[in-house]
């Protein structure tokens, strides 16, 4: 079946009007949402899963969707995350023809879960959100829709706000002294790839050397005339993952019950020990890795330019590259890597800091993104008149609440933290549909965190995390804010999860009720998909008999990361029994276990 295309801005169906509302012309839907990468599209298909609503609005400034991976179409482009986590537990996918997923690929996946939803043509593309606001009269947000094309302003509202533009959008400015407006040739981001410039034969210098720029250097390489290549920093380079998937193994992943899940648990089951690299206390498993980081990089990339390329300070400091061909690319004789800084762009090419000047044709900046402009910098204006910006400077940084909610900010919810894997996506948007559960049941209107909830959340993920090695492995990275505030010497980390993705599953699983207040008027239920007992009522046996006997496992075998959190769900489980007996345990199981 054919992918179905994006309407156009025309062909976009308008959404029904505001109801109980003075200006009755302001277009409403129950939700809203900001983007349409795997957040949107996640929240848009888990709302229909779960409770048969369609009521929604996604705007993206993009002329398609696929958000990062629509902005992201340069050279070689592709995921890092295999692509068994990469994508939605209800939606696998046994065509991916690489362990790592190249972009194209990617895009289909998304467009083809899209419209399986019907979530194409809710889209509204080349739409840019100016401002969000919450209006206390109403208990709506109001949203300010800029036309890319036209410049028209429209506004929109809703009854739930959900962001989803990721960080990877938004191009950081090159910190060149002059900026590039002398230069005659092409200059490009790797987020804003021009398709229509020719590199064959051409001189080209490259600014970065991170994730990005290691993919786009070996796929362009063969076609320059030469390529120089300007290291801003040094990062671990860790041998490639990245296989072609035979067409046999896809056929078994197809057409083999069981087997897609099976490879989903494995892969996980992988990414959850990795992650104990980034934990201080286990600085002898971070060492085993970054040897065998070492050892590779010197055996395949150029001597010459060793110093220039590892690292002094400890390996997951910053984010590690899975090497795409990019050190073997290096041997090539028309690159040449520098760490000169660039000191002056001129009218055919670049000057360096000790005076070489190298003559380019096109400049490519792989300089990475503002990463913490939050919300690609739309101003969101919860109540009281104050902004994201002004509440964070409370805390000290971007922060929220399970990586979710703000106080100040109701029925407000967005993915905080760097979500490489889908699950950790899927797990922010269930928790978040957990939470307005009952406003759409009708019991009231309005759900926020409260502020004393969210400031011990703070504080206890903030402790744990300087005790990681993003804090105490001796670099500056983009995780990081460059400077500590409110007393934090270590820098403000609003970018990353501090424990394993199984406990972020537990907590989103098992919301704290005390910690959020419900207010508003009572309405009519808004649900239309009924609850499938049968489901529930297995995931919870399940959940809590597996978690009984994986507790009596660990008294006699030990423990392990992922024993340790299901013998947290027995414990929970036996707690509440105990208070409100087997019925009561199994029927708050339902409010927070869906199918």
């Amino acid at each position: 079946m054919p992918d179905p295309q994006p309407p156009t801005r025309e062909t976009s169906p308008g959404p029904e009007p505001s109801p109980n509302h003075d200006d009755e012309n302001i277009p409403y839907t129950q939700f809203a949402c900001i983007g349409s990468g795997f957040s949107a599209i996640g929240l848009g298909a888990t709302l229909q899963r779960w409770y048969g609503i369609s009521s929604i609005r996604f705007f993206e400034r993009a002329p398609d969707l696929g958000g990062t991976w629509t902005v992201n179409q340069y050279p070689g482009a592709a995921c890092d995350v295999p692509s068994a986590l990469y994508s939605f537990s209800f939606a696998t996918n046994p065509s991916w023809t690489r362990i790592l997923p190249p972009g194209g690929e990617l895009r289909a996946y998304l467009r083809r879960v899209a419209g399986e939803y019907g979530l194409v043509e809710k889209m509204v593309f080349g739409a840019e959100v100016e401002r969000c606001e919450w209006i206390e009269e109403t208990g709506r947000w109001r949203l300010s829709v800029r036309d890319v094309l036209t410049g028209e302003v429209r506004l929109h509202e809703c009854q739930f706000l959900f962001a989803g533009t990721g960080q990877f959008s938004k191009p950081r400015e090159w910190d060149v002294p002059g900026g590039v407006g002398r230069f005659k040739g092409v200059v490009m981001h790797s987020a804003r790839w021009r398709g229509d410039v020719d590199l064959e034969g051409k001189r080209v210098v490259v600014i970065g050397n991170g994730c990005t720029a290691t993919q786009i250097v070996p796929a362009i390489a063969g076609r320059t005339k030469h390529l120089t290549q300007i290291v801003r920093g040094r990062h671990w380079i860790v041998p490639p993952t990245d296989k072609v998937v035979p067409a046999g193994v896809r056929r078994v992943l197809q057409w083999t019950p069981g087997m897609l899940a099976l490879q989903r648990f494995i892969v996980f089951v992988i990414a959850e020990v990795d992650f104990a690299a980034f934990s201080t206390p286990n600085r002898w498993f971070r060492a085993r890795r970054q040897a065998v980081a070492e050892a590779y990089m010197r055996k395949t990339a150029p001597e010459k330019y060793h110093g220039l390329l590892i690292p002094e300070w400890e390996y997951g400091c910053k984010r590690r590259i899975f090497d795409s061909g990019y050190l073997q690319a290096l041997h090539a004789p028309n690159i040449t890597l520098t760490d000169e800084p660039v000191v002056e762009v001129v009218e055919d090419g670049v000057r360096l800091r000790d005076g070489t000047l190298v003559e380019a044709d096109v400049i490519v900046l792989a300089n990475g993104f503002q990463m913490n402009d939050i919300l690609d910098g739309v101003p969101v204006v919860g109540r009281g008149g104050k902004t994201l910006k002004e509440h964070w400077q409370e805390f000290g940084g971007v922060e929220a609440y399970n990586l979710t909610s703000l106080n100040g900010f109701p029925n407000f919810f967005f993915p905080l933290g760097h979500t490489s894997t889908v699950m950790t996506i899927e797990n922010a948007i269930n928790y978040a549909l957990r939470i307005i559960k009952p406003l759409l049941e009708g019991k009231a209107s309005i759900a926020e965190v409260k502020r004393e909830a969210e400031e011990v959340y703070v504080k206890e993920i903030h402790a744990k995390l300087d005790k990681m090695v993003w804090a105490t492995g001796g670099c500056n990275s983009w995780y990081k804010m460059e400077s500590g505030v409110n007393g934090n010497k270590k820098g403000w980390n609003g970018m990353t999860y501090p424990w394993w993705s199984g406990h972020y599953w537990y907590r989103c699983l098992f919301p704290v009720w005390k910690d959020w207040e419900y207010s508003g008027k009572p309405s009519k239920s808004t649900i239309i998909k009924k609850t499938r007992y049968g489901l529930w009522l297995t995931t919870s046996l399940v959940v809590v008999l597996g978690g009984v006997l994986m507790s009596r496992w660990i008294k006699v075998h030990g423990s392990s990361s992922v024993a340790t959190l299901v013998a947290a769900v027995a414990q929970q489980a036996q707690v509440l029994q105990r208070k409100i007996g087997l019925p009561g345990l199994l029927n708050s199981l339902r409010v927070v276990t869906r199918a």
